[in-house]
Formats: C-alpha cells, structure tokens, sequence
C-alpha cells in the first residue's frame, strides 16, 4: 500500500471533494506491504498514512491492475495483513474506515448466498436504495458479490464519499431485510408456542430444540443487525467528514 512520491493533483472530478492536493510518501518500509511485509513496530506512525498513500496513489495512477491489486488484497493475503496495519485504527479515521470497507467486501462475498433474502426483504420494490447501491429489485449471490466489489473499487476510483453512501446504504436496508425476518420468526415462535401450551404433554425433547434454536436464530439476527447498523454509522460519519476535509 505503497507510493514514493504523488505530485498529481488530488483532483476533485475524481473524488467529488474539494480537498486541495497533497503529497503523499511512505518510506521503503511500506513498499512490502503489498507484497506481505510488514514491520510490527511501524505499524501505528504507517497506518494513517498507508491510507492515505493508497488511496492518492490509485486515483492517480488509475492503472487497472493495480485496481485488481488492491481489490484482491485480501483473496490474495488474507484479512490478516490490513488488520495489522489498519484494525485498531479509529473508527472515525481514514484507515479505520478503509479497514471496514475491506471487511465489508469480505463479508459480503462470504454470505453472498444469504443476502439476497435480506436484501429483498428490506427493499421489496426497487426505491432509491437500489438506484444508489445499483442493486436490481431480485439480486442474486452473483450480484451481491459484483457490488461488494464495486463499493471497495469505487472508493478508490472514484468518489471515496459516495462508496462510504453506498456502503451504508447496502447495511441500512440488509439490517431491515433482517429486522422483518427476526419479527416474522417471533410471530411464527409465539403461535407455535400457542399450540405446544395446549399439546404440552406431546412435546417432544427435539420441539423443545427447535424452538431454543428459533430463539437463537431471533436473537442473532437482531445482534448481527445492531451491529451492521452501527457500521452503517460509521460510514456515514465519514463521508461527511471526508466531504468536509476532515477524514485522515
């Protein structure tokens, strides 16, 4: 994650902000980065500016394969190698927000086959989600994972505040899609428990197991949403701290 010296314009029609250029350096320390090297001890004074080295280095270059590059960091290196420059950064700084950002991608790739049925139950006709997100009224795992890549590229490609949109945007409506399952899997729990109240003798040890898992499944959805929501927060926060020129 790695440039020597950018003295291109940070240019505004690239990023949608009008923050004024500036140089960014990293030293030949950072330059293994990409490549798995990492010093342990460097990573607190790189963090914040391995962020932003990258990200003026993509927008500069807007070299596709170094677009691949950055996008695969992960399939190729594993989360491990941004988390250890990037994990324990501030939620509200720029390479806490790319750490999500990469977290995010990886997620949703992982559960590409899931987020569909959330996805529809939190947008079930194509509003202003879907035309921001760029997500069709019946995704498919395909096109989850098609987007997760798009929101990461898109950050360094294009407007890094309308990705941190998109971003926040795609976990508002899952978090509902989850929200409507969680209340729908109580409402089916309470009329089963309804007639298992007026068949208790018949309950069998495998109903009672079913419906521990049901009450498991409830509560880790309303988790899961909880925390997505949050992250969803975060992204918001700073895209408009980015617009602002606050973000670093």
């Amino acid at each position: 994650m790695t440039i020597r010296s950018v003295n291109h314009a940070y240019s505004s029609h690239r990023t949608g902000s009008s923050r004024p250029a500036r140089p960014a350096q990293l030293s030949d320390d950072a330059l293994g980065l990409l490549d798995g090297g990492v010093d342990p001890q460097k990573v607190s004074e790189m963090s914040h500016t391995s962020a932003m080295a990258l990200l003026h280095r993509v927008h500069a270059e807007q070299d596709p394969a170094l677009v691949e590059r950055v996008l695969t960091l992960v399939d190729t290196e594993g989360l491990d190698l941004i988390a250890a420059l990037w994990a324990k950064s501030e939620p509200d700084s720029l390479p806490g927000v790319m750490w999500r950002l990469y977290l995010l991608r990886d997620w949703m790739r992982t559960n590409r086959a899931a987020l569909p049925r959330f996805w529809q139950l939190g947008e079930p006709v194509e509003g202003a989600a879907s035309a921001i997100t760029g997500i069709e009224e019946y995704p498919t795992a395909d096109d989850i994972a098609s987007t997760a890549d798009s929101i990461l590229s898109g950050a360094f490609t294009g407007d890094f505040a309308v990705a941190l949109d998109r971003a926040a945007v795609f976990l508002d409506v899952v978090c509902r899609g989850m929200e409507k399952e969680a209340v729908a899997l109580q409402k089916r729990a309470a009329q089963d428990q309804i007639g298992q109240d007026q068949a208790r003798s018949n309950q069998t040890a495998q109903d009672r197991r079913a419906r521990q898992e049901q009450t498991s499944r409830i509560r880790h959805l309303r988790e899961s949403a909880a925390h997505l929501l949050e992250t969803s927060r975060q992204f918001r926060g700073c895209a408009d701290l980015w617009r602002r020129d606050k973000l670093d």
